[in-house]
């Protein structure tokens, strides 16, 4: 490890997201941190974004486009691919702030035993690109995470490669929530610092996200995740997950009687 500039690897899993991975691919070509490895891992795109990439091909490290078996497929070979001191991922419509890689090298500098740095508030953009405001999370542990608060900021999360390894990688079965479940494995072994200050990364609010039209099956993922890593089964994170499996439920149930 370089003491004065970790190295740090960017993945972005793509597939299909010629409308916002031009956005995306900039966001980490312009940080201000001058140590990054950027991978580009596409699942066999039939749209725009190959030539989108082509562009800036000789500014990304690796580029892998071939078929995969989801987004979780798609994230670990970069994971396996990666060489930096951490790793973290940015999908392929969302976008990092240009000092979010300076932030995190600067957690992880003052906190080297971490297994998870992140930045507590989002940033949200809609699809043409307007800012809806902020989000704030605090994950002060795994418990915390577990029971009383599951949202996790994916976005702008770096992880030690070497944790990530240790752990496992991603989850592959896992649909939606992989992050999630990432996060409680690594939080087994490594506490989780966050950096605070100001937004460091921003999530696209769109229709077409996985988290949009996932309704209760997203729901179903988080409840499966919770569950098989020891969540109390009248917490409040049980607890949200079948309020909003119920209410998708019911939106169906209306929704068929109207037709």
């Amino acid at each position: 490890m370089d003491a004065i500039l970790p190295k740090v690897t960017i993945v972005t899993p793509s597939y299909n997201q010629g409308q916002f991975i031009e956005a995306t691919i900039q966001s980490v070509l312009n940080q201000t941190y001058p140590n990054i490895e950027y991978l580009l891992v596409d699942g066999g795109s039939t749209d725009e974004t190959m030539d989108i990439v082509s562009r800036y091909r000789d500014r990304i490290d690796i580029v892998i486009h071939e078929r995969d078996k989801g987004q979780s497929d798609a994230i670990n070979k970069g994971f396996r691919a990666a060489t930096g001191d951490l790793v973290g991922w940015i999908n392929s419509d969302d976008v990092l702030l240009p000092d979010c890689v300076t932030q995190i090298v600067n957690l992880y500098k003052q906190h080297p035993d971490g297994g998870i740095y992140y930045g507590n508030t989002l940033r949200i953009l809609d699809e043409q690109n307007r800012d809806l405001g902020v989000i704030k999370t605090d994950i002060p542990n795994r418990t915390h995470l577990l029971n009383q608060n599951y949202d996790v900021i994916q976005p702008g999360s770096f992880y030690p490669t070497k944790l990530v390894q240790q752990v496992g990688y991603v989850n592959e079965t896992i649909h939606y929530c992989m992050d999630l479940d990432l996060w409680l494995r690594l939080l087994d072994y490594a506490p989780i610092y966050r950096y605070s200050e100001k937004p460091i990364a921003a999530y696209r609010r769109w229709g077409n996200t996985k988290t949009s039209t996932g309704g209760r099956r997203f729901y179903r993922d988080i409840q499966q995740v919770l569950q098989k890593h020891g969540a109390n089964a009248y917490s409040r994170t049980l607890m949200k997950t079948r309020y909003y499996t119920l209410k998708d439920i019911a939106k169906q149930i209306l929704l068929t009687k109207s037709t």
